[in-house]
């Protein structure tokens, strides 16, 4: 399911009329558009299996194996849910997100998905300490403003723990107050997968977002963006090219190991006939 002319004309003419602000920090940015998501997998060839007429939506990978499905009528706090089937050699692995999750972030985790990095992945923990955020004894850091959580936290008796993301209003006589929206990728979630939220996460560079653009809170800070419309148009435009080659790229890479594993042994193949 590439994405078509008329989808990106759509999503240009959205963008058209908006005049961009910096919208930070990212944690309270809002959700942005979903198709910052729904985009970047379809250009990769992610196809579409729910009903086109339903407001949920359903996508799977072309190997069927991993699905993302997006239901904003859901009655739990989960609007994005994104899932691994398991496999002979390969566990299952779940992961969701609350509706004002910025769609930018949720994006780093589908592209680490379809397009794996190649080189070392970063430490959470040290990308976060980078980043200004509080750090304790308790494998949890804490964003500059004191909204945003992010906690390590084990799961039962499982020698794993799960990663709990929450951003919430500051308490009034309490440790916490009143959720915004929260993030879990389960204890067999790939690691690449966690450190590329965190890293979008603690990102200082603001998120985009239109002059009357829900925000997930009233204190996050908006100033008039140098970047023009058309420049946020264009930025979406080249991601979806880029991916796509990476994932050409990744294809290419894994196709030389098939083809070897399927091919016949030389001792089999060549052994004369005897009599």
């Amino acid at each position: 399911m590439p994405v078509s002319d008329r989808q990106l004309a759509e999503f240009a003419d959205k963008h058209a009329w908006r005049i961009p602000f910096d919208t930070s920090p990212r944690h309270l940015a809002g959700p942005g558009d979903a198709r910052q998501v729904t985009h970047g997998l379809a250009a990769v060839g992610w196809t579409r299996t729910s009903d086109l007429l339903s407001a949920e939506i359903v996508l799977r990978s072309p190997d069927g194996r991993h699905s993302l499905q997006f239901d904003p009528q859901s009655a739990t706090s989960a609007w994005w849910r994104l899932r691994a089937e398991a496999t002979d050699t390969k566990r299952g692995w779940y992961a969701e997100f609350g509706e004002l999750v910025p769609a930018e972030i949720l994006s780093s985790v589908t592209d680490a998905l379809v397009c794996p990095p190649r080189t070392g992945r970063p430490d959470p923990w040290q990308t976060l300490s980078s980043a200004g955020w509080l750090l304790d004894a308790h494998n949890s850091a804490h964003s500059p403003d004191a909204k945003c959580h992010i906690e390590l936290r084990p799961l039962g008796d499982r020698d794993t723990p799960s990663w709990h993301i929450e951003t919430r209003e500051q308490g009034h006589g309490h440790p916490v107050g009143p959720r915004i929206w929260h993030a879990w990728f389960d204890h067999h979630t790939p690691s690449h997968l966690v450190s590329a939220f965190v890293t979008a996460l603690a990102d200082t560079t603001p998120l985009q977002r239109g002059m009357y653009d829900r925000t997930a809170h009233y204190s996050a800070v908006q100033e008039p963006s140098p970047l023009t419309t058309q420049q946020v148009v264009d930025a979406h435009t080249t991601r979806l090219d880029a991916l796509r080659t990476q994932a050409r790229a990744a294809r290419r890479r894994k196709q030389p190991a098939t083809n070897k594993a399927l091919a016949p042994s030389p001792t089999t193949s060549a052994s004369p006939l005897r009599r």
